[in-house]
């Protein structure tokens, strides 16, 4: 049996003691970004994909190595573990393969086949399956047993029958060509409940809707799946498109190849053929629907995640426009746009509201506002909201821009200059940062409206450190949210803003709470305790002042401290990505190169 570290090794194409470092590392306590960027010695160089592959293959491997456990504990209980049963369930390389083996021992409610083996059945349905030429009538005569409730012929062959049923149902092989051979040809079918077309129309795309199973991309996946949560539509796996239902099928013709019944008119033909279409219609074709159905909906969620994961980093490392005094500018009609202004630093100056739209349209008195606050504050960048009334506010800037221009034009006719720049920034997820815990400590006596400006203005600034305040599910960045698994893309957008933000690193006297909290080791405790210890204490001016942050031990310096940079403070190195275990080592080059 291939261990665990040497089948990731394989799946990565990288050497299996790579991936033992790397397991041990994780297994200690170590992050991710703390093994990918100050343990590549030890793991040779593995990045942080690699890694968050492992990390993900890991669990889902120990998982199954504790599931084939305690299965072939639980056969071998029952006595029936054979040497190659055994080894089947050894080489299970994944859930799916490993739970159809273990089907025909899982405990279950007693089945019409269990009826039927305990009123002395099994005899009979051997010598049928077995011995095509025998006639069924005539053996099934010789187990009539009106105490055990048969009583005819017929009553012992559907025993008979319950019985082979079931056998070919938990035949592990057999499922496993028949998955095969769906996978292949099968045709997902999507039709609209009866009496649902008005009420559904949305999903009217799939009313009649059929393609080819492994070629269903997620979105449409996704979108079918909750039609049918909704009552809408009906989803269904045709194994022969286009066949008719009647006629012997591809699947049923698998069956029969599989267990080599070569039946063209014996005595017992009919009786086996009966039971290879049972089989099928009752019992195989259901399980391989769900399991099916369930696959297309796992595999459709993945990528859609995977969607959500690569549109969350492109937003969250987009470049920052830096440490200047910013204009936030929510629009709003009706209730008017809320203004807020932030220094360099982040730090809230003013805010206003102005009523520039319907209907109260105070433009021109805007404009003079605007023109104001600009001057006042010496507003270098106007961020707009792209909510409703973005476009209006936009021309609202530009008409500010203009009369900005042409004072600066009056006072240096010689210098054409402009005065500020103005971007529409994506609002999505300000009015939840505004509601938020974390708005509420930073503003307790703002209005929420105004709250959600001040974000606007800094997502502009750096967007990476406003952002991280805002749970990723509500920054809007890809499709059907809600369908998929919430703690899969929980996860899984975690883990993109833990890469993000120890790629670019913190700076440990201006970070928020909310920021430190993605750094690399530390959690939400810790990282207040650092605010808090920041507050009380002043500025950090050495790494070494964190280990008195209470609650911060050394494994979590250790995995912190690299990504905590300190502008200024008493030694050089502690604004760069150099890690304090290495200090010596740079300081000895540096010594050697007479260099300080």
């Amino acid at each position: 049996m291939t261990s665990i570290a040497e089948q990731i090794a394989q799946e990565l194409n990288v050497k299996t003691s790579q991936i033992i470092s790397a397991i041990a590392l994780l297994d200690d306590g170590s992050t991710v970004p703390f093994i990918a960027r100050y343990r590549k010695e030890a793991t040779n160089g593995l990045d942080d994909n690699h890694l968050r592959h492992l990390d993900q293959r890991l669990a889902y491997l120990r998982e199954l190595a504790d599931r084939r456990k305690l299965i072939l504990t639980n056969i071998e209980q029952q006595g029936k573990l054979s040497v190659s049963l055994k080894k089947e369930i050894e080489q299970a390389d994944n859930k799916t393969r490993l739970e159809d083996l273990y089907l025909p021992y899982r405990p279950k409610r007693r089945t019409k086949g269990q009826i039927a083996i305990e009123a002395g059945l099994e005899p009979l349905a051997n010598k049928l399956y077995q011995n095509w030429l025998l006639v069924p009538a005539d053996e099934a005569q010789h187990f009539i047993n009106k105490a055990a409730g048969l009583v005819d012929e017929k009553s012992a062959l559907d025993g008979a029958l319950a019985i082979l049923i079931e056998r070919f149902a938990e035949d592990a092989n057999l499922l496993q060509k028949l998955r095969k051979h769906l996978l292949k040809q099968a045709h997902l079918i999507s039709k609209v409940v009866k009496g649902k077309n008005q009420e559904g129309a949305k999903f009217k795309d799939y009313f009649t809707h059929s393609e080819k199973l492994r070629t269903v991309p997620s979105h449409r996946m996704l979108a079918m799946l909750r039609g049918r949560n909704e009552g809408f539509l009906k989803l269904l796996i045709d194994v022969d498109p286009g066949q008719e239902t009647d006629n012997y099928s591809s699947a049923e013709q698998i069956i029969t190849e599989h267990y080599h019944l070569r039946l063209n008119g014996q005595a017992g033909a009919a009786f086996l053929t009966k039971v290879i279409r049972s089989a099928w219609k009752t019992k195989l074709s259901q399980t391989l629907e769900t399991d099916l159905l369930g696959n297309l909906r796992t595999q459709a969620e993945v990528e859609a995640i995977n969607v959500f994961a690569s549109n969350l980093s492109d937003l969250l490392m987009a470049a920052p426009a830096g440490a200047k005094t910013t204009l936030g500018l929510d629009p709003g009609m009706r209730t008017g746009c809320k203004l807020a202004i932030v220094d360099g630093t982040g730090k809230l100056i003013q805010t206003a509201t102005i009523f520039p739209h319907a209907p109260q349209s105070h433009w021109d008195k805007s404009v003079r506002t605007l023109v104001s606050l600009c001057q006042q504050h010496k507003v270098e960048l106007v961020a707009i909201g792209n909510g409703t009334g973005s476009r209006e506010s936009d021309k609202l800037i530009g008409e500010v821009i203009t009369a900005l221009s042409a004072k600066l034009a009056e006072q240096s006719p010689d210098k054409a200059a402009t005065p500020l720049t103005k971007m529409i920034v994506s609002e999505a997820g300000a009015s939840v940062y505004s509601a938020s815990e974390f708005a509420a400590n930073e503003f307790p006596d703002l209005d929420v409206s105004i709250r959600g400006a001040v974000s606007i203005a800094r997502r502009l600034q750096d967007p990476l450190a406003e952002l991280v305040k805002i749970d990723p599910k509500a920054i809007g960045v890809g499709q059907y949210q809600h369908d998929v698994s919430q703690s899969q893309l929980s996860q899984c957008l975690d883990n993109v803003i833990e890469d993000c933000v120890n790629a670019v690193g913190v700076d440990l006297n201006s970070a928020s709470a909310a920021l430190l909290t993605r750094v690399s080791g530390l959690n939400k405790t810790m990282a207040q305790n650092m605010v808090d210890y920041r507050d009380q204490h002043g500025r950090f001016n050495d790494r070494k002042e964190l280990k008195k942050v209470p609650r911060l031990g050394p494994k979590a310096f250790e995995q912190a401290a690299g990504f905590l940079r300190i502008t200024d403070g008493r030694n050089p190195l502690d604004m760069s990505g150099v890690h304090p275990e290495t200090y010596p080592v740079v300081e000895k080059i540096l010594k050697k190169c007479d260099r300080k």
